[in-house]
């Protein structure tokens, strides 16, 4: 009997058994929608990439697709550079002054070489850490899109080869030696991006905007430049910053002996390509670089790598390797050179080291 005295007739229970199952039915059908709603969302389009540009499985970038957007921001940038210059519309400003009390300059050529390098560099790869020189404004942010396509000559030398997306840090130059070019000393200006994987560099890049020569390496991979067949270790000709010539020609000559040669020259990058064989006309050949004062990371990162994938070595004035994380500033000054006895040089070169951190 039903409670409350109320008899269900068949027909009744028929009808409440049936709204129930269609209650039912409505239900399923709509979880079963939700889940091909969700399944759908999650599924790349026919056609479109599975994960973000520059991404693997895991939080993994690959190194070699990292090297030909590096490639190719350094281009672009360097692309940049050239259409201020030669529009000469640098509007060039104070931005603030070095240690040692140089002004420093930023133009427009800065500016908008970095806003190209950086947004590239972040379109293909928003995981990665990226430091660069100049700050970037929210502002000018711009949508800069990268096909994947990796130059042949890369895929010839190098092998993919993945690394944790925590573990890279990506530093750009968007124009080293700012002050040259200013003066219109065009073939001191470089751009640069480099590759650090837990604080060691491994992928470098240094174009030269005004001739499209671009030299490129990555340590355990390849590389497209090469180390000269001689250097002189006996009167080396050093290669040092302009505005530091000075104070590093005293005492190499009082090492090295009075016909030691001083390159004065402009931009980091330009001194590394100087311990390299670049056919340029306009690049100066020099067997080792110094630089006696503190020096920022962005301008000698990419220097580094190519040094260190060639066989090559960047230290501190007292032989410590230089680490790209932390700090944006190396204090200890630097001395590279490549097929030279990198200890040897160190230990004739002890009294520079006290003048790098001024």
């Amino acid at each position: 009997m039903a409670p409350m005295g109320i008899r269900l007739s068949p027909l009744g229970m028929a009808v409440f058994c049936l709204l129930g199952l269609g209650v039912l039915y409505h239900l399923y059908s709509g979880f079963l929608a939700g889940r091909f709603a969700f399944f759908m969302l999650s599924e790349p389009a026919a056609g479109g990439p599975a994960t973000p540009h520059g991404s693997a499985p895991g939080g993994a970038v690959d190194l070699r697709e990292l090297l030909a957007v590096s490639v190719l921001a350094a281009v672009r940038g360097g692309e940049e550079v050239k259409r201020v210059r030669e529009g000469n519309v640098l509007n060039a400003k104070a931005k603030g002054k070095t240690r040692e009390g140089a002004e420093e300059q930023l133009t427009t050529g800065d500016l908008l070489s970095n806003r190209r390098m950086f947004y590239l560099l972040k379109g293909a790869f928003p995981a990665v850490q990226i430091n660069s020189e100049e700050r970037v404004d929210t502002a000018d942010q711009e949508t800069v899109s990268w096909d994947r396509s990796i130059p042949e000559d890369i895929k010839q030398k190098i092998q993919p080869k993945e690394v944790p997306a925590e573990s890279v840090t990506v530093w750009i130059d968007p124009l080293d030696a700012t002050q040259e070019y200013t003066e219109d000393l065009r073939q001191y200006v470089t751009t640069m991006v480099c590759v650090a994987v837990n604080g060691k560099p491994v992928i470098g890049v240094i174009h030269k905007p005004f001739s499209s020569y671009t030299a490129w390496a990555m340590v355990d991979g390849g590389s497209n430049v090469k180390a000269r067949s001689s250097y002189n270790e006996k009167t080396p000709r050093i290669i040092v910053s302009r505005s530091h010539a000075g104070k590093v020609e005293q005492v190499a000559r009082q090492t090295f002996g009075n016909k030691t040669v001083i390159i004065p020259a402009g931009g980091a990058g330009y001194k590394v390509l100087a311990l390299l064989d670049v056919p340029e006309k306009n690049q100066e050949e020099a067997d080792v670089y110094i630089h006696v004062t503190y020096i920022k990371k962005w301008d000698i990162c990419a220097g580094n790598a190519v040094l260190r994938a060639l066989g090559g070595h960047m230290t501190t004035l007292t032989g410590e390797e230089i680490s790209y994380t932390g700090s944006d500033g190396n204090e200890g000054g630097l001395i590279a050179s490549i097929n030279m006895n990198h200890k040897a040089l160190i230990e004739k070169l002890p009294d520079l080291e006290k003048t790098s951190h001024k």
